[in-house]
């Protein structure tokens, strides 16, 4: 059986992801990568255009595919609350609602490359995955991808591992084995989806819908981050909104003007 320039891009990617092509660096020459997989190479070179297309590589001329560096992001910080209800804690009341459309996937596998200093693990440690596809219990349609990740030492052993967490998911055994009270910090950037996210999410495959990325990070009072939840939606059907309020630097005046 012949393998497609998405097995390719596929393999390539996930190379990519845990850090074993790390930014800067070259992919194997297409010449290889035909030897490699057996491949054609208009094959290889659709599966280089593909992972172009996600912006995970740069074909530079006479240097070869290289993989793209990522700038340095700068935080722009904006308020936001934490929910509880009876299921546990929650962040977006738009999602309360929403449920696991698929089963949830529990394995341990290892962390994406830029993720691994934020969790602080080792680039290619083995990690607890907890991947979630959430959406609208009616339609089934999937809304969401979240996947968390909680380094091995804390989750090994532990209910945090299990299917079934409990009453209260991750977050209430995390309390309970003395990490709490918990805190959370995220920030927000894009990304375009793989093909394999754009089919469960539904996205035109014939039009560049990049993806809202929320990476929430959970730590302990000690300051230990104990879970980083990597969660995408469609850009096109979603935006981020907060609400905005003054600071005592903003306040009006008695006589309707801004404080100096």
């Amino acid at each position: 059986m012949s393998v497609s320039y998405r097995d390719i891009a596929a393999e390539l990617r996930q190379q990519i992801i845990e850090g074993r092509y790390q930014p800067g660096e070259k992919l194997p020459m297409l010449t290889e990568l035909q030897e490699q997989y057996r491949a054609g190479y208009q094959t290889v070179r659709s599966a280089i255009a593909l992972l172009e297309q996600e912006g995970l590589v740069v074909a530079i001329r006479r240097r070869g595919t290289i993989v793209r560096e990522r700038p340095e992001r700068r935080r722009v910080t904006r308020s936001r609350q934490v929910y509880r209800d009876e299921i546990g804690y929650y962040f977006d009341p738009t999602a309360q609602g929403w449920v696991a459309v698929q089963t949830p996937a529990v394995r341990w596998g290892t962390v994406p490359v830029d993720l691994a200093p934020v969790l602080g693990v080792d680039v290619g440690a083995e990690v607890l995955m907890r991947a979630r596809v959430m959406g609208d219990p009616e339609t089934k349609k999937a809304k969401q991808l979240a996947t968390s990740y909680l380094p091995a030492d804390i989750a090994q052993g532990t209910q945090l591992a299990e299917r079934d967490t409990g009453p209260g998911g991750i977050y209430d055994r995390l309390e309970e084995m003395g990490h709490g009270p918990l805190e959370w910090t995220e920030s927000v950037s894009a990304r375009m989806p793989s093909p394999e996210e754009a089919q469960v999410l539904g996205l035109p495959a014939d039009v560049g819908v990049p993806l809202l990325r929320v990476v929430r990070v959970t730590t302990s009072p000690s300051g230990r981050v104990v879970e980083v939840n990597d969660t995408v939606m469609s850009a096109e059907e979603f935006e981020i909104g907060y609400s905005i309020s003054r600071s005592p630097s903003a306040q009006l005046t008695k006589d309707g003007n801004e404080s100096a």
